[in-house]
């Protein structure tokens, strides 16, 4: 049986769901500095709030609290778990 896997960018993933991140589109930079933040290719995450009026996504990881700017969320690819 195949599964098919469904990717999205952060920014499209509802506020609740619980995600697995899959890769960053941004290049070498962006993924330094997203595992400065603690974020690695793998983790799952929840998406705990979309700020209003452009704020930033907010994300429960591995016990920890992380705010994105929607620029840098719109380049991390995950799926729903």
């Amino acid at each position: 049986m195949l599964t098919l896997m469904v990717t999205y960018n952060l920014l499209q993933v509802q506020i609740g769901t619980q995600i697995r991140i899959q890769s960053f589109a941004g290049g070498k930079a962006l993924a330094s500095k997203l595992r400065q933040y603690g974020l690695f290719i793998g983790d799952q995450a929840r998406v705990l709030r979309m700020g209003a009026f452009a704020g930033p996504v907010l994300l429960e990881v591995n016990g920890r609290e992380i705010a994105l700017g929607r620029d840098i969320a719109a380049q991390i690819v995950v799926e729903s778990i």
